[in-house]
């Protein structure tokens, strides 16, 4: 396993990416070597930069069409429909690289034969990868002791993410636990209830590398301390359930974890060098998008004008860091005084205070851009949990464990859980949202943030997780 932002992810997977991008380079060598020859190959210096070029515009596009979501991409209609679509945006990006820097152009004819050999080789490429999850492959077997709603999440959670790299080949069941779970597990894994007897032995004879423990009882005499520690002792590791459900989903479970978890556990940390980058990076972009996006910005309140009745900027308070309350800004979406007999409700699906042109903004999250003037007033950071009002806050407090933990950070135009999960409309997406947000403040760092920059790209382009 490989650590990457907190998260672990098998060397496989790695591979798999940098092998695709090493087909992609090959296609374009093999298209060069039949229209130029070996000559040529050898005497272009600038060949292999051209080569990385593509390259990476084509994993750049497939990343951004989920062709490495293999949740998405679980058929082979749905398989080819993105590869060509992701080809043909490539094939875009790569023309308007060459013209604005005409030295890294290649022939027209290379190009073409390269995409040819780019779909051979992809497919094929995948085909392979796709039989070495099916089949588990260099999965990590592992056991897991209890079966309450933890070890039911994992459970399922494995089940769904079939390139996540482990294989579970053992439960040891709880008996105190919910018996309609425990029934469902049985019909799914091999499950055994025989109050972690000699699990130990059990693990050294399924050839399992790692125990996670989901246990709720962690008293003396029905803990397994002395199972547990044998394993160690054997080279097995044992790993507590909410630390390994952080590590697979790149989320917390603000429901499960305990404040003794939370109190031992790594990250968190918020030193001054951080921040102080952190706010300096916030004012330069927000800085240099507001010049950029300044004639949307205008187009944008002129439409708003035209189509509704009523101001072009809207208005709210907000719950910020250390709960300071601010003004939030956004372009209006609604209709004036939305809210005058509903009151303060969360926007719904094909909601109808939302204006025509306010269906286009929010979609394209274009409604957000005044938001900027927040940022650089220090109100908002880039990238954080996003603001909410106190009236839901209030309420979310009260049955949400840990929920105002979010305001010990500055709220952000976007997030973890913003790139992760999207829009939210009731307390159970409170509650998958704060698990997103949880990670990203124990996680927080620049280089997490540029991430889900990036992935806001990705959100906005495709018009994503909007009402």
């Amino acid at each position: 396993m490989l650590r990457i932002l907190k998260q672990y992810y098998p060397v496989r997977n790695v591979v798999f990416v940098i092998g695709e991008g090493l087909m992609i380079c090959a296609s374009v060598l093999m298209a060069t070597w039949m229209v130029m020859g070996t000559e040529f190959i050898v005497s272009d210096l600038l060949l292999p930069l051209k080569v990385i070029l593509i390259a990476a515009t084509c994993q750049t596009c497939l990343y951004y069409n989920d062709l490495y979501d293999f949740r998405v991409t679980d058929t082979f209609l749905e398989f080819g429909l993105r590869l060509l679509q992701a080809l043909g945006a490539a094939a875009i990006i790569l023309a308007i690289i060459y013209l604005l820097f005409p030295i890294f152009i290649i022939l027209k004819g290379i190009l073409i034969i390269s995409i040819g050999f780019v779909i051979l080789l992809i497919i094929s490429w995948r085909m392979c990868y796709t039989m070495i999850l099916n089949k588990g492959l260099f999965d990590q077997n592992i056991m897991i002791l209890g079966s309450g709603s933890l070890a039911d999440r994992i459970i399922h959670e494995i089940s769904d993410r079939k390139d996540c790299g482990y294989s579970i080949s053992f439960v040891s069941l709880e008996a105190a636990e919910d018996e309609k779970i425990i029934k469902d597990l049985e019909q799914e894994v091999p499950c055994s209830n025989n109050k972690h007897k000699e699990l130990d032995k059990t693990a050294q004879k399924l050839g399992i590398r790692r125990v996670v423990v989901a246990i709720k009882e962690r008293r003396g005499g029905v803990f397994p301390t002395n199972e547990l520690v044998k394993c160690r002792m054997e080279g097995i590791d044992v790993l507590e359930g909410n630390t390994f459900y952080e590590r697979l989903t790149g989320k917390l479970d603000v429901e499960h974890i305990n404040p003794g978890w939370l109190i031992f556990s790594g990250g968190f940390r918020k030193s001054w060098s951080k921040r102080t980058m952190k706010r300096i990076l916030d004012l330069l972009l927000a800085l240099i998008l507001q010049v950029l996006v300044l004639p949307l910005m205008m187009f944008t309140a002129i439409l708003i004008k035209f189509d509704s009745k009523g101001p072009v900027l809207f208005s709210q308070e907000r719950v910020g860091e250390k709960r300071k309350p601010y003004k939030i800004y956004k372009f209006r979406s609604m209709k004036t005084d939305a809210e005058k007999v509903s009151g303060p409700v969360w926007a719904q699906a094909d909601d109808d205070r939302v204006t025509r042109v306010g269906h286009f903004i929010r979609k394209w999250r274009v409604d957000e851009l005044p938001q900027l003037w927040n940022v650089i007033r220090g109100e908002m950071s880039f990238v954080g949990p996003r603001p909410e009002r106190e009236f839901f806050v209030k309420g979310l407090e009260y049955i949400i464990p840990y929920y105002g933990e979010r305001f010990e950070v500055k709220p952000g135009l976007t997030g973890w859980a913003q790139v992760n999960y999207g829009y939210g409309a009731s307390v159970e997406d409170a509650i998958e949202k704060l698990n997103y947000d949880m990670f990203y403040m124990k996680n927080m760092s620049i280089l997490l943030d540029l991430v889900i920059v990036l992935r806001t790209v990705k959100t906005v382009l495709f018009g994503q997780g909007a009402r």
